[in-house]
C-alpha cells in the first residue's frame, strides 16, 4: 500500500513523539510498537525505520518483530473493519466459507485493506457468540447465522447507503 506525503510525515512524528518516552533498551521495543499501532492503526515502513533509528538497530530488525508477532498490522485498517470468527462453533458451521464470500465480494485476503480503505477483513478467534455461528463483527457489530447470502447484503446495504450520502437534498 503506497503512502501518501502527509500519512508518512505524521507516523514519522507519532514515532518520534512516541520513542521519546522511551530509552532505548531492547525491552521497549514491542512496548513501542504497541503504542505506535495503537495511534495510527497500524505500523508502517517509516514508523519502522524511525522505530530502528531511535533503537540503533537494523530497520530489518524491526520489520522482522513487526512481522513475527500476529498483534501487529503492516497495512491500515478500512474504515469498516470486517472481523470474521474462526472459533470452534463458527469454523464447524462455515466460517471459512463466510471468509471466502468477504475475499470475494471484496476482493482482498485475509489482513487486507480494500484500495479505497472502506473496508479490511481480519480473521479472530472467538468473538463468544457461538450460538449465533457463523459470526463475524463489522465495526462493533456482531451479526450472526451468517450466510453467503448475507455477505452480499450487507455489502450492497452498505453501497446503497454511501449513494445515499453522496446524493443531493
Amino acid at each position: 500500500m503506497i503512502l501518501t506525503d502527509e500519512e508518512i510525515r505524521q507516523a514519522v512524528e507519532k514515532t518520534r513523539e512516541i520513542t521519546a518516552g522511551y530509552d532505548t533498551s531492547r525491552g521497549s521495543l514491542i512496548p513501542v510498537l504497541q503504542k505506535i499501532q495503537d495511534h495510527l492503526g497500524y505500523v508502517p515502513a517509516p514508523a519502522m525505520k524511525e522505530t530502528a533509528h531511535h533503537f540503533g538497530l537494523a530497520a530489518v530488525e524491526v520489520y522482522g518483530i513487526v512481522t513475527f508477532y500476529n498483534q501487529f498490522r503492516l497495512t491500515p485498517p478500512g474504515k469498516h473493519r470486517i472481523k470474521v470468527c474462526m472459533g470452534t462453533a463458527c469454523h464447524m458451521k462455515g466460517g471459512n466459507i463466510i471468509m471466502e464470500s468477504w475475499e470475494r465480494v471484496l476482493k482482498i485476503k485475509v489482513g487486507e485493506t480494500t484500495p479505497d480503505r472502506e473496508f479490511s477483513l481480519e480473521r479472530v478467534a472467538c468473538v463468544g457468540c457461538c450460538t449465533m455461528a457463523p459470526v463475524l463483527v463489522k465495526d462493533e457489530t456482531v451479526v450472526g447465522k451468517m450466510t453467503p447470502t448475507k455477505v452480499d447484503g450487507m455489502l450492497f446495504s452498505h453501497q446503497l447507503a454511501n449513494k445515499k450520502e453522496g446524493m443531493p437534498q
